[in-house]
């Protein structure tokens, strides 16, 4: 069995056409839900990327990684097992492994890595720099939007006046297709391919952007009481990130609806141009042949909250950045059209796929099999979901973050704090009234601070000879 690992940085779940997003223009991926089996409720283990791609590979926790932020020491991974097996391994695009050229188990690595480096790496130049700079080009980032009169009033949407082709995810998306059709393996083959989109800067070509402009977009308002209800990490994250241009994005407190509705253009549009790639890499696949027996498997590390809940991107755990869209396809093997509503962890899906390949799994993953899911099959589920991120120079306020999630109740945990956010899913979908300081809701809080005392606890049982090896 072939296996292709299709994986965006930073898309929502909201974002697929076929899930019941009519504004979206996805019809490739849109075709991958109708044939494939699609996990409604499945959780990213981090608020950021390299805890959750991380967690993804090794099916392991953060806490159990030690991996609770960007630049942490990645060099290991379940492709390393894939190898082992007799799979010809193949990155290319984004993994965000660190060092970035790490082997991870991939006997070929074809590194593009996030469009605007300015932190760790920035100096690191991958197959995407090399590319602009043939051409003589200069890549679009930071230090050319600063110059820009409206760089404080964009949010990071910006359109790409570079050529086509050399967009990161048009770059990306020409070539895997380049190496599928060029490339001589014999199979099987597991080729993972990583978009840096729709990862801020908002980018896309002014052809994408153009289309969703008269488009009616549902973006949520956000009311003083939400924001005054915020714990004091995130307030203060807030604040940051109009003084820290992260990513390009120099955010306001308080941005106007035409600001927020240009910012989910560019965003949205960016997906629309990922999708077109996915369609060329599915036909290339398919004329060479790889799609007679072959699992695809579609996600992203994580979401982004656009300026809901008044925040920016990630490092929080609301729905919008720790629920990540997940298609798994197989004809003749999964369940075409099929939806799983139970919850599941991200990493559930990487132990399924390893037992599609023949891969013994190792009794220390804290991952579960969603086996009968993608079969069409009744899956119980989890009884609760958790999500990690240790404070960074993003999250500048915050030492340790940890979500908890049931069906009905979430819960955001601030290391050695009295302050925390709790949310009744069923009465409060968006997730806008924190009732963390409401006396008559400590029953469920306490329920929830129990759960992730036993997570712990069993998780540390669990891998306590695995992790003396992992580093």
């Amino acid at each position: 069995m072939n296996i292709i690992y299709i994986i965006t940085d930073q898309q929502r779940y909201d974002t697929i056409n076929a899930l019941g997003y009519p504004f979206m223009e996805t019809p490739n991926i849109d075709r991958l839900v109708k044939e494939g089996c699609t996990f409604r409720n499945c959780f990213a283990t981090g608020l950021s990327c390299v805890p959750s791609r991380a967690s993804i590979f090794n099916c392991y926790y953060p806490h159990t990684t030690g991996i609770f932020r960007n630049a942490c020491s990645w060099k290991h991974s379940w492709i390393e097992l894939l190898s082992e097996k007799g799979y010809h391994t193949v990155n290319i695009g984004k993994m965000h492994t660190w060092p970035f050229n790490t082997p991870c188990g991939f006997k070929e690595r074809y590194n593009v890595e996030n469009k605007d480096r300015f932190l760790e790496g920035r100096y690191y130049f991958d197959e995407w720099d090399k590319a602009l700079a043939s051409h003589g080009l200069v890549k679009q980032q930071r230090s050319s939007y600063r110059t820009r009169e409206d760089y404080k009033v964009s949010l990071g949407a910006f359109d790409w006046e570079l050529p086509e082709k050399m967009h990161a995810d048009m770059f990306v998306g020409d070539m895997a297709t380049w190496w599928i059709k060029n490339h001589p393996v014999s199979q099987p083959l597991f080729l993972q391919i990583g978009f840096p989109g729709p990862h801020p800067p908002y980018d896309p070509l002014p052809l994408f952007s153009s289309r969703y402009l008269s488009k009616d977009l549902s973006i949520n308002d956000v009311s003083a009481a939400e924001l005054e209800s915020l714990p004091p990490p995130l307030k203060a994250y807030r604040k940051h990130c109009t003084e820290v241009d992260h990513d390009s994005i120099l955010d306001q407190l308080f941005p106007t609806k035409q600001q927020r509705f240009r910012q989910r253009v560019y965003y949205l549009a960016n997906i629309t141009m990922i999708d077109q790639k996915i369609g060329e890499i599915l036909e290339a696949l398919d004329e060479q042949g790889y799609l007679d027996d072959a699992m695809i498997v579609f996600t992203s590390d994580h979401g982004d909250c656009l300026g809901e809940h008044g925040l920016s991107q990630k490092w929080s755990g609301y729905d919008q950045v720790v629920r990540v869209p997940v298609i798994v396809w197989k004809p003749g093997t999964v369940k075409a059209g099929h939806e799983v509503s139970s919850l599941c962890q991200q990493f559930d899906i990487s132990q399924t796929l390893l037992e599609m390949a023949g891969i013994q799994i190792p009794s220390s993953f804290e991952s579960e099999s969603v086996m009968n899911g993608v079969l069409g099959k009744l899956q119980s589920g989890r009884k609760y979901v958790f999500a990690e991120q240790g404070g960074d120079g993003n999250l500048t306020d915050a030492q340790m973050v940890t979500m908890v999630h049931s069906e009905k109740w979430k819960m955001i945990h601030y290391a050695g704090e009295t302050f925390g956010q709790l949310f009744d899913l069923e009465k409060d979908p968006l997730e806008s009234r924190n009732l963390w300081e409401d006396t008559s809701f400590d029953h469920e809080k306490r329920s929830l601070h129990e759960a992730l005392l036993n997570w712990h606890i069993q998780s540390q049982y669990r891998t306590r000879d695995w992790a003396n090896n992992f580093r």
